[in-house]
């Protein structure tokens, strides 16, 4: 199994302040429409195919791989992927929360396994690799945070 996790800061020195509720719409828009926070031809195909109250499942092309998920929204809090189809099984979240000092920071954290691969063997622990390196997940909030800002300077969020 793969367990990866990654901290920033929402509000580091220097860039336009978000709220809790911008920082949130960031979220939920990435997790309803990957197109908006992905490199350019990443994501191919990102479609909500079913939605109730507490969670929607989407359909989506990423990487060249297609993925079905479950997605659970805690709003304002924390939004979670069960990835119900596709390379990996387990779950994906990204959290809003505030420090000790009060500071609102954006966590993401996963616990995956890869489908049809041996526990633990190299293809895992590339993968390991993969989530801590420096283009893992630190990179990708660090992007969906610049993304949401951009949005909001565009009126687009």
């Amino acid at each position: 199994m793969i367990y990866s996790t990654a901290t920033i800061p929402v509000n580091p020195e220097g860039e336009t302040r978000l709220t809790r509720a911008q920082a949130w719409a960031g979220l939920e828009l990435k997790a309803r429409d990957a197109h908006l926070f992905l490199p350019p031809g990443l994501c191919t195909r990102c479609d909500v195919v079913e939605e109730s109250a507490t969670h929607f499942v989407r359909e989506a092309t990423i990487g060249g791989a297609e993925l079905r998920e479950i997605i659970a929204l805690e709003p304002e809090q924390k939004v979670t992927f069960f990835q119900a189809t596709g390379p990996r099984e387990g779950a994906i979240v990204n959290e809003l929360f505030e420090d000790a000092n009060g500071l609102l920071q954006l966590r993401f954290y996963c616990y995956v396994g890869l489908r049809g691969k041996q526990p633990g063997g190299s293809e895992e622990q590339a993968e390991q690799a993969q989530f801590d390196g420096d283009n893992g997940y630190k990179a990708a909030l660090l992007s969906t945070l610049k993304r949401t800002r951009e949005l909001l300077a565009e009126g687009r969020l």
